[in-house]
């Protein structure tokens, strides 16, 4: 539908209200970037919804990780690679010397939670403080003391039993114990946070016993392109090629709408880590990739800027390559939040007209538009001041449910109007 401007604006002008509507901003910043993450999608890409690709690096490089937050205790594994994790279930620290792997298979893997950074692979048995799950937090000494014993499974296949000793929380340092299941090429490691401190995590080879800087700085980035372990709905861990978000980043996902869809103060916003997740793309029984239709999400960055973001094309293991498209809706003084102010619709439900009043304090110029539920313009009407009234034709629309959105630099607020004939 060919989408139709009114203006009852004197001196201001129609291009003006358009300059701070989130939904046009959106329609005219749209780009499309891709990432690289190579066969096999070797690579993680970390990117900045601001600034596109900030870094890459090669994800089979680290076996752990542990994050550099002084009041932390997660450790994350590299589920996305072959990486495994057990709890010894047959004794706590003091069965170190006599380890037996006996029953391995029937024991519960532990795998990183795929929602929360700060739940990571080591503290899925925990209780609750003091009980952080691989150790007890100390109110004397504030470290929190390790309790119990790990069997893991490297990226290279081996194993080792490993014991987390404890993380000296004033000095943000962790000490632990790794060796072969025999008992040979014992190591007593450490790893120095404050090293690392810009970052959200630092990881760590058993391999090589050598840490691993493979984060760039917290902050330049938003989201990363990664392999990672998902939890299916029957309850079963796989490993998953998607999506996760910096901490401090909030998505929206909306489905089914239109692809131009830009309404993004409807619904709540996802904190999760894995918000934005893997589920925009299917696998056909051909073995061949599809993006999901009618799926838009919507990312809010660390530096509170909204970006639309709508996939369009996975390659798959051949290449990695991930194609997408991104628009700024909201930013430069647009703030995204719900504004205050009285919005009224008469009739409601409506059968060929209804008024629309909007009252406000602020004199601030206004944008009112009339979507369908998919987000598709229908119509837009602009006001001079915080207050107005108008009428609106509605003959030509089928029943059922719309949306009214009243926008300005401060923030926007929304009602639904229902059409009955």
């Amino acid at each position: 539908m060919k989408k139709i401007y009114f203006t009852i604006l004197t001196g201001l002008g129609l291009f003006a209200a358009m300059a701070f509507s989130p939904a046009l901003n959106a329609q005219v910043v749209l780009k499309s970037d891709s990432v690289t993450m190579g066969q096999y999608y070797a690579n993680e890409i970390y990117y900045s919804m601001k600034n596109g690709e900030t870094s890459s690096f090669i994800r089979n490089s680290w076996d752990i990780a542990f994050r550099t937050k002084i009041m932390s205790s997660s450790i994350i594994t590299n589920d996305g690679t072959s990486v495994v994790l057990w709890s010894y279930p047959k004794a706590d620290t003091a069965g170190w010397a006599t380890v037996d792997t006996s029953g391995l298979s029937t024991w519960t893997r532990m795998f990183n939670d795929p929602t929360n950074w700060e739940d990571g692979a080591f503290s899925r048995n925990a209780q609750g403080h003091p009980d952080y799950g691989w150790g007890r937090y100390n109110d004397q000494t504030h470290d929190v003391v390790g309790d119990s014993l790990f069997i893991i499974k490297l990226r290279d296949g081996s194993f080792r039993k490993l014991r987390i000793i404890r993380k000296n929380s004033v000095n943000n340092i962790y000490y632990f114990r790794v060796a072969n299941l025999d008992g040979t090429s014992q190591q007593d490691l450490s790893v120095n946070c404050n090293n690392y401190i810009t970052k959200d995590f630092v990881g760590f080879s058993l391999e090589t016993n050598l840490a691993v800087d493979y984060q760039p700085v917290k902050a330049d980035w938003d989201i990363v392109f990664t392999k990672y372990m998902s939890i299916q709905p029957g309850g079963q861990p796989y490993p998953v090629t998607g999506v996760l978000s910096n901490e401090g980043v909030k998505s929206k996902k909306f489905f089914p709408v239109s692809l131009d869809y830009i309404d993004y103060t409807l619904g709540t916003w996802d904190s999760t880590r894995s918000s934005v997740g893997w589920e925009w793309k299917y696998i056909d029984t051909n073995y061949v990739y599809h993006i999901v239709d009618s799926t838009v999400y919507f990312v809010k960055s660390l530096g509170g800027d909204i970006y639309k973001l709508v996939f369009t094309k996975f390659a798959g293991s051949s290449t990695g390559v991930i194609v997408f498209e991104t628009a700024k809706v909201a930013g430069l003084g647009i703030t995204g939040k719900t504004i205050s102010g009285e919005l009224s619709i008469y009739p409601n439900p409506a059968v060929n007209q209804f008024q629309v009043s909007y009252n406000r304090v602020s004199a601030e110029p206004a944008l009112l538009e009339l979507t369908d539920l998919a987000g598709k313009i229908l119509e837009q009407r602009s006001f001079e001041s915080g207050s107005g009234q108008l009428s609106l034709d509605v003959s030509g629309l089928g029943s059922g449910i719309y949306l009214i959105r009243i926008s300005s630099t401060e923030g926007s607020l929304t009602k639904k109007v229902i059409i009955s004939r």
